[in-house]
């Protein structure tokens, strides 16, 4: 089954304007897509980040620290001004900031964008290692498409989706390659615009609620593919400080 990369939105999630980064590829490797398919509507994510490429709705993403916000690094690849409304269930609303510089992993597709001013939020915390396992069921977030029969750009959500879905793996792979965390349908799924966006779990360890995983790939359909944030804390923390 053909993944492709989330980039824009969340099937099931709320609707959007997706916006794509990535340029065509080719038969055989992902594209730019996902969106929250079904599922329903967030009622609390104060942490949420909606981000955006030379103006257009792009990717979704998380605040994890006053000047600092979590994404995948496929959003960002092209290039171009990237910026986010910060902290609105609603994609038009919330603070807004601008990157000023963009620090990519070296092989999983994780990117950190510095802000050019401190935002004073409910950051993301960030899960460590065993706050997500196998056969737990999770919670995806974004703003991505919402529909499969016509092209995501035309149902983007605007206000943020949630979906539950259920882990069969935490040392699965990303978009490039690296650790990820992957998990199945149960009432909705991430598509085109969701790309960047949270996976948080309620940890068999402690019981708190963390976000685990970045969005970087799904089928649109049954399957997706979640960044494993708890793998990458010390590249994260060596630059972003948490």
């Amino acid at each position: 089954m053909r993944f492709v990369r989330v980039g824009a939105a969340l099937v099931g999630a709320a609707a959007a304007v997706l916006g794509f980064l990535a340029p065509s590829a080719a038969a055989d490797e992902p594209t730019v897509g996902p969106a929250i398919i079904d599922g329903g509507y967030a009622e609390n994510a104060p942490w949420a980040a909606r981000l955006f490429v030379n103006g257009q709705e792009n990717c979704s993403a998380t605040i994890i620290a006053p000047t600092w916000i979590l994404t995948a690094e496929h959003c960002v690849a092209g290039g171009g001004t990237v910026s986010f409304n910060i902290g609105s269930l609603d994609q038009t609303q919330g603070e807004q900031a601008t990157a000023v510089n963009i620090h990519t992993h070296g092989s999983a597709d994780l990117a950190l964008a510095e802000l050019d001013h401190a935002v004073s939020a409910t950051y993301s915390p960030l899960g460590t290692a065993g706050a997500v396992a196998v056969g737990q069921t999770v919670q995806v977030y974004g703003w991505g498409a919402t529909c499969t029969d016509q092209p995501e750009i035309n149902c983007q959500s605007q206000m943020l989706k949630v979906a539950d879905v259920g882990v069969n793996s935490v040392s699965c792979s990303d978009y490039r390659g690296g650790v990820a965390v992957c998990a199945n349908r149960i009432d909705g799924i991430t598509a085109g615009g969701d790309s960047g966006g949270p996976m948080f779990a309620t940890s068999p360890v402690d019981g708190g609620y963390y976000q685990v995983g970045v969005a970087s790939t799904s089928d649109r359909a049954t399957r997706t593919a979640y960044t494993n944030v708890t793998q990458y804390r010390d590249w994260i923390a060596g630059i972003a400080g948490v």
